[in-house]
Formats: C-alpha cells, sequence, structure tokens
C-alpha cells in the first residue's frame, strides 16, 4: 500500500463516523462493488479478517489491484481526497 493510501487507512481507522460517511457516498458503494464482485465478498472477508490480526497484505493486494484499472485509480484517488478533507 503506498504512503497516501496507508494514511487513508489509518484516518478511517481513527474516525469511525467519517468511515461510515465513506461507506454510504457514492464512491464507498462503487468501492465496496469492486472489491467484492469477482467471489462475492469471500476475499474481501478474509482480507478484513487478516487486516485485523495485523496483517494488511491480502487488503493491500486488493487495492493494487483496483488501481490498476483507470477507473479504480481514480476512484481511489477521489475517496483519498475526500478523506484529507
Amino acid at each position: 500500500m503506498d504512503e497516501k493510501s496507508a494514511q487513508m487507512a489509518e484516518q478511517l481507522r481513527k474516525n469511525p463516523a467519517m468511515l461510515k460517511s465513506l461507506m454510504q457516498s457514492q464512491d464507498g458503494q462503487t468501492l465496496m462493488r469492486m472489491l467484492t464482485q469477482d467471489d462475492d465478498g469471500a476475499g474481501l472477508r478474509k482480507a478484513v479478517q487478516s487486516a485485523a490480526k495485523g496483517d494488511a497484505g491480502a487488503m493491500t493486494r486488493m487495492v493494487s489491484q483496483i488501481m490498476q484499472s483507470p477507473e479504480g485509480a481514480a476512484l481511489v484517488d477521489r475517496i483519498n481526497k475526500a478523506v484529507q478533507k
């Protein structure tokens, strides 16, 4: 995970209200669809469980995969900007 994404994740972890707001936004919903579309969310559930145990590797790979497409990169950029406000 790049530095910006790591900072965003930390901000969201510390501010549950911000995370809730993000997840209810259009960009948050789009991100969730992108993270769950291939396997009905099984990979995301495993990644979240691993992250909760201190291993963010799977989550990092999922976000990196999304960012490989222009749409995914733009989405993550918009989310980063929204979180920094």
